[in-house]
């Protein structure tokens, strides 16, 4: 068979981004997978969590019809029929990347693949994942075998992190994939963990009724966040219902029959908390095992693969992105890094991705978003800072939508007017920071985005008024 001029370990939304770029680009390109096209985040990710939050969405207003002079009457969870609707998602995306394969002609190989040698991948058959089935491979889907290319980009993705003692067993422990597709709705549910998945599951388990406590062993709760936006969301976490221990270490599980108790040290002292079920989020590791990193001398690093601005690894021919690249571990990081990698694999001299100006974002109740440095991260780092805030309670769009509780924060440099970061915590902020992204990328300052008409009634206009009183202009607070 006639070399690809670039084949991507990894199916996941970095793999098969960076294909369609590469096919784009007119560059002969084939993709291999094991499990799922979409990898983890359409198929136990990004993608399906976000169904199950949207069926807490539409039950959390239902509950609250009343306050909307409407009235419903027997409005109740068909567990079972979340679950299935969040799966159906999953599988239509799964579906839709195959077809964006065979619309680009890319060859899809089936199958773990392994690097030999320099240029080349031996692919053998795909081993059963510890989780779940692989996904049928589409028609036309090649096979096991030995396949060249003068480029091999790494997008193996990640998994979660297990630490000892912790270890979830698919039943009474849970990793995100059993979170996903639990066989029945627990009465009660202890998350170990406190970043964007264990807060996502929280919020969607407490919503449709859970007894919830989430574990944090730092001091805050969303560790990645700025300090006020983490504090807001805690109140509102605790004001719903949720139990939140911070500062707190889960040093035992004693696993029962049908649920688990917990022992936790906490700065106050040792106690036992009793749950139906508990989730291991403590975060995800790179897959770097098995690909045969060692056999052809890639430098690794704390579980990554060391890379440069254009991804290259210190192997000539041989990239990595994605999750296994380092952190922010985000499915869209991975698609921008597979772009700017196979565009200089093209000659076409993309900018290096800033990592400063990735957005995070949490799809909990409220919502949480950011980008950039936080307040004291900008201090740490010698900032003289001007800070803005403006809360949803001062916007009318949020006050008519019923959600008026909710956080925006600006950090500028006190000196330049340049936007250092955006924090944000309250309904549809996951749409709406971009805004503050775009700006950021344009190197945008505060008067740029004073002078923006912003549309009214919108949720955006909390943006616009949080720049405005950072300079001590606000006009609706």
């Amino acid at each position: 068979m006639t070399p690809y001029d670039v084949l991507i370990i990894g199916a996941g939304p970095g793999g098969y981004v960076t294909a369609i770029r590469a096919a784009q680009l007119g560059l002969k390109t084939a993709i291999v997978e094991r499990e799922h096209l979409g990898g983890i985040c359409s198929n136990w990710g990004c993608i399906p969590t976000k169904a199950l939050l949207r069926s807490a969405e539409v039950y959390r207003n239902l509950k609250h019809a009343r306050d909307f002079g409407l009235s419903v009457d027997g409005a109740r969870v068909d567990f079972p029929a979340v679950v299935k609707r969040s799966r159906a998602v999953a599988t239509r995306m799964n579906t839709g990347v195959g077809f964006l394969m065979k619309k680009n002609k890319i060859d899809v190989i089936w199958g773990e693949a392994r690097l030999t040698r320099p240029g080349e991948v031996a692919v053998g058959p795909a081993s059963k994942p510890a989780i779940q089935p692989q996904t049928p491979p589409p028609k036309g889907t090649l096979g096991p075998g030995t396949y060249q290319a003068k480029h091999i980009i790494i997008a193996t993705g990640a998994r979660p992190r297990v630490l000892p003692g912790l270890e979830p067993d698919g039943r009474l422990v849970w990793s995100y994939f059993e979170a996903l597709k639990p066989e029945r709705m627990p009465k009660s549910l202890l998350v170990i963990g406190s970043g964007a998945i264990g807060i996502e599951f929280a919020s969607f388990f407490h919503t449709l009724g859970a007894e919830v406590t989430v574990v944090e062993v730092l001091p805050q709760i969303l560790p990645f966040e700025d300090t006020e936006i983490a504090a807001f969301a805690r109140k509102a976490f605790e004001k719903a219902g949720m139990t939140i221990l911070s500062g707190a270490k889960v040093t035992a599980l004693d696993r029962g029959d049908d649920s688990v108790t917990v022992t936790i040290d906490t700065e106050t002292g040792r106690r036992e908390i009793a749950a139906e079920r508990v989730l291991s989020a403590i975060g995800v590791v790179g897959n770097i095992e098995n690909v045969g990193l060692e056999d052809v001398g890639v430098k690794t690093e704390r579980g990554t693969i060391v890379i440069d601005e254009m991804c290259r690894t210190n192997v000539p021919g041989l990239y990595a992105i994605g999750d296994i690249a380092g952190p922010p571990m985000l499915a869209h990081k991975a698609e921008h890094e597979g772009v700017i990698c196979v565009e200089a694999i093209a000659g076409l001299h993309p900018h290096p991705l800033d990592r400063r100006m990735i957005p995070g974002c949490t799809y909990c109740h409220p919502q949480i978003a950011s980008v950039g440095l936080s307040e004291a991260r900008a201090k740490e780092k010698g900032f003289e800072v001007r800070v803005g805030r403006f809360p949803f309670v001062g916007n009318g769009k949020a006050v008519a939508l019923g959600e008026d509780q909710g956080l925006v924060k600006t950090v500028f440099d006190a000196s330049t007017g340049q936007l250092l970061g955006a924090h944000m915590v309250g309904a549809e902020v996951t749409e709406l920071i971009q805004g503050f992204v775009v700006a950021m990328n344009l190197e945008t300052t505060e008067e740029e985005l004073m002078h923006t008409v912003f549309p009214h009634p919108t949720l955006s206009e909390t943006m616009k008024e949080s720049v405005l009183d950072a300079y001590g202009r606000a006009l609706n607070m």
